[in-house]
């Protein structure tokens, strides 16, 4: 009886335990990397004649670097950093989460924290991972917003691999 209940010990402890636990390995937006997207954004911002406050978020949704334009409104950083995060949640621009969750049955996502439905926010993607997010806040239009951003994407497309 006592070697019974130690074997069904033992099975139950090997059920219980993973089959192969192992750790992940995951890629993340380096800083270097989102330094080269902020730059470029500006960049492309200035060349348009305004300036923009730009945020870039790592996989996790958390801030990786944040650069606030001299000319920029105040609320331009909070704005940056809110669309980096939803391009980063919903692996979709701002503006296709805009127009996807306007008036649908998914408009309830909008009310979650730090979601917001503005465009100039884009995923950054590698191969088929998200790594991060990149959002941009002062031009005069959303569409210039993502106008940069995309821009942004293209020229760090090298160091994005």
């Amino acid at each position: 009886m006592r070697v019974r209940i130690v074997l069904l010990a033992v099975a139950m402890a090997a059920a219980a335990a993973p089959a192969s636990a192992q750790l992940l390995a995951e890629r993340n937006i380096s800083l270097q990397a989102a330094r080269a997207l902020a730059d470029a954004s500006i960049a492309c911002a200035r060349k348009d004649g305004y300036d923009v406050s730009v945020a870039v978020v790592d996989r996790a949704g958390d801030l990786k670097l944040l650069l606030r334009g001299d000319l920029a409104n105040p609320h331009n950083a909070e704005l940056a950093r809110k669309k980096a995060y939803t391009a980063r949640t919903y692996g979709v621009t701002t503006m296709e989460f805009r127009n996807r969750t306007r008036g649908t049955d998914l408009e309830g996502q909008r009310g979650l924290t730090d979601i917001i439905p503005l465009g100039g926010g884009v995923p950054i993607v590698v191969g088929n991972e998200r790594v991060g997010g990149l959002g941009l806040s002062g031009a005069p239009t959303q569409e210039a917003d993502d106008k940069c951003a995309h821009e942004a994407l293209k020229s760090a497309a090298a160091q994005l691999k």
